[in-house]
């Protein structure tokens, strides 16, 4: 007790054991096991350079838009290569080289759910939580390529037990148990503008996640990188829980990582608009970076090429695959160097007398690292474009842009078009949307390839009008 109160007071925090001599013996662990974690003299630092002054965004002076493979081959040549990727892709999974790593710590709250994200029920007719959707299509991924896929999720301190227990009550959705892999974000202590550790409770430092930066150091810290060297595994597919649209493996971004030999690969999706929020896509001193959309300045976020499109037109919709190798090498020190991003919040606190203070406006800042800024490290990365249609629909609002609503929507075309692609009748409404809401399950469909072989045994020529909705399972 005396050594950690000499080490707080060197750093002048001790007043976070004003209430110690107050706590039972459970409570006061649970606070000295928090402070042992922090390396206060790297918290220092980080005050002095994140929340004793705004942190300067400094844009190179030499940034580029980002070089990507196009969604469709250019030539002969690059079609080859994509055919060899497709190749090497379903080989990798075929020999177990290729895992799922989902990022799942958040809670439902902007959706107007008391309960984990992935929990949410977002299918359009059987309203299939997150969870089950992407577990059904890591199940259909393992059958068809003939081995079986470990899923990695990351959940947080504040979802973990309610996360586990669904799996369970669920029976793991038809997944192996052992192949569904839980470990926990790891967190960091908040700081109010005096740079004084604030205190949730009694017992409790403000602790939050410390972002999906945080992700790689985690899957040391759990062990899970050892799990995946014992399995084999070679390349991470990583995604987040609130996009069911995206290809949870896919066979040309992962071959196409591994014939690159990328040390870490992206996924980009053209944007929309100067101003859309998204990541953008850039290069400095030969190095892939991504600089958020609120930092890019106007005079580039505007910039348009010669035929009229965008010039930083490559923005990142969070999808990855990274080499265990290269994570085990950022990581190997036990610690991760990623810079770290300010987010001054309304964090609730005790103060002096013990009271909660829930402030009207920012008191303080969270400190959060982005795992896009591993990609500044690689040796080598590889941006591959991506249909907006096919693998991005993120579900963050309950209405209106980036919803459920916009989400569900986006299902149903994703899944009317694939079934028009090999030959099915969908009828349309007035505005060209599918005017029978149509769900396919991933446990029978994952990609073209499976549309075509399921409407030939099951016969299916045409969807009737006269329904109001369609499952095909």
């Amino acid at each position: 007790m005396q050594d950690i109160y000499n080490v707080l007071k060197k750093h002048k925090q001790e007043h976070v054991l004003k209430f110690i001599d107050e706590l039972n013996p459970s409570q006061s662990t649970e606070l000295l096991q928090q402070l042992e974690q922090i390396d206060f003299d790297e918290l220092d630092n980080l005050i002095d350079e994140y929340v004793m002054q705004e942190p300067e965004i400094k844009i190179p002076a030499d940034l580029e838009p980002a070089p990507f493979f196009p969604l469709k081959a250019k030539d002969a040549r690059q079609e080859e290569l994509y055919t060899q990727a497709i190749a090497k892709g379903r080989e990798l999974l075929q020999e177990g080289k290729v895992t799922a790593l989902t990022v799942a710590g958040g809670q439902g709250t902007r959706l107007g759910f008391d309960a984990p994200k992935g929990t949410y029920p977002i299918t359009p007719v059987k309203k299939k939580s997150l969870f089950q959707y992407f577990a059904e299509s890591i199940l259909r991924a393992g059958s068809k390529y003939g081995h079986e896929l470990t899923w990695y999720i990351m959940t947080s301190g504040l979802n973990n037990e309610a996360t586990r227990k669904f799996f369970e009550e669920n029976n793991y959705f038809g997944l192996n148990p052992e192949n569904v892999i839980f470990f926990t974000q790891g967190t960091m202590p908040a700081v109010d503008y005096n740079g004084k550790l604030l205190l949730s409770d009694k017992d409790s430092l403000a602790l939050s996640p410390d972002g999906h930066g945080g992700t790689l150091l985690a899957l040391r810290r759990s062990g899970c990188l050892d799990r995946m060297k014992s399995d084999g595994v070679e390349y991470i597919s990583y995604f987040q829980v609130d996009n069911p649209l995206v290809s949870v493996v896919d066979p040309l971004f992962i071959g196409l990582h591994a014939l690159q030999e990328s040390d870490m690969s992206a996924v980009m999706l053209a944007k929309t608009e100067p101003f859309e929020k998204l990541g953008n896509f850039c290069v400095s001193n030969n190095k892939l970076m991504i600089i958020e959309y609120s930092d890019l300045p106007e005079n580039l976020a505007k910039a348009r090429n010669a035929d009229g499109s965008l010039k930083f037109i490559a923005g990142s919709p969070a999808i990855h695959v990274l080499n265990h190798k290269f994570v085990s090498e950022l990581t190997k020190a036990g610690h991760l160097k990623l810079p770290w991003h300010r987010a001054d919040k309304k964090i609730k606190f005790i103060n002096d007398n013990a009271e909660l203070i829930t402030p009207e406006k920012p008191n303080g800042v969270k400190l959060e690292s982005f795992i896009f800024d591993a990609l500044q490290l690689a040796g080598k990365t590889m941006v591959l474009e991506a249909a907006r249609e096919e693998e991005f629909a993120p579900t963050k609002n309950k209405t209106g842009v980036d919803s459920v609503e916009s989400c569900r929507e986006m299902l149903i075309e994703r899944d009317a078009k694939r079934l028009e692609r090999v030959g099915v009748k969908i009828p349309r409404d007035a505005d060209g949307k599918a005017a029978v809401k149509i769900e396919i399950s991933p446990l029978a469909v994952i990609d073209d390839d499976d549309a075509r072989s399921y409407c030939q045994t099951e016969n299916i020529r045409k969807i009737d009008t006269k329904m109001d909705n369609i499952y095909l399972t």
